[in-house]
């Protein structure tokens, strides 16, 4: 296919697209938050919520959009406000509900890793700053533009990317969820994570606002 990208630009990509994947940022510290507090389900349920998220940021970037976003200022510290303002209240959320998770593994609490995980999970997704950034201002970059079908390679580079991402933050996530058997052991402890989780998120969504583009 003609269209296609070629080899070596798809490994450069590749490697890009895991070291930027690999060290956690607002998505994968999500995901182990969820883990911790809520399980394995309510994990491989936010990954899939963000991966959904990454898919409308390639779709919007193959559209022409994401280079809007990225040239103007207020949009981007626009959607950026919204998702840290999200990630703080779902941190506050799962402050006050600290107590849910020994509920969960006593039955007496709600089933988790439903349609509003994966709908919370695709709000952080879609909000990411850094996934924005990458998809606006680095994917384009590996285009060949010579070849023709911009819009189909940029699709493609944005699938390499969300298996990737959804491979690393799977392993994060069942990583997190693995250490949280031992929490349960201990209604206290399982309590202080739930209470910890809820405050990481919280500090997450204030890291989000107030990093980005100073101009």
């Amino acid at each position: 296919m003609d269209s296609m990208v070629s080899a070596d630009r798809l490994a450069a990509f590749a490697a890009m697209s895991f070291l930027l994947i690999v060290i956690p940022g607002p998505s994968v510290l999500f995901v182990i938050g969820r883990a911790l507090s809520q399980g394995r389900r309510a994990a491989l349920m936010t990954v899939a919520g963000n991966t959904l998220g990454a898919c409308v940021l390639v779709v919007a970037v193959a559209l022409g959009l994401g280079s809007l976003v990225e040239r103007s200022v207020l949009l981007f510290t626009v959607l950026k406000l919204l998702g840290a303002g999200y990630l703080v209240y779902l941190g506050i959320k799962a402050f006050r509900r600290r107590g849910a998770p020994q509920a969960a593994f006593s039955g007496e609490g709600p089933a988790r890793g439903g349609p509003r995980t994966l709908w919370e999970g695709f709000a952080v997704g879609v909000a990411n700053p850094k996934t924005i950034v990458f998809f606006a201002a680095v994917l384009p970059q590996f285009v060949d533009r010579g070849q023709g079908g911009v819009a189909l390679q940029m699709l493609f580079l944005g699938l390499v990317f969300n298996v990737i991402a959804v491979a690393c933050d799977s392993a994060w996530g069942l990583a997190a969820a693995t250490a949280r058997t031992w929490f349960a052991r201990s209604p206290k402890r399982l309590s202080l994570i739930g209470g910890a989780g809820g405050l990481s998120m919280i500090g997450l969504g204030i890291t989000v606002a107030a990093t980005g583009r100073a101009d």
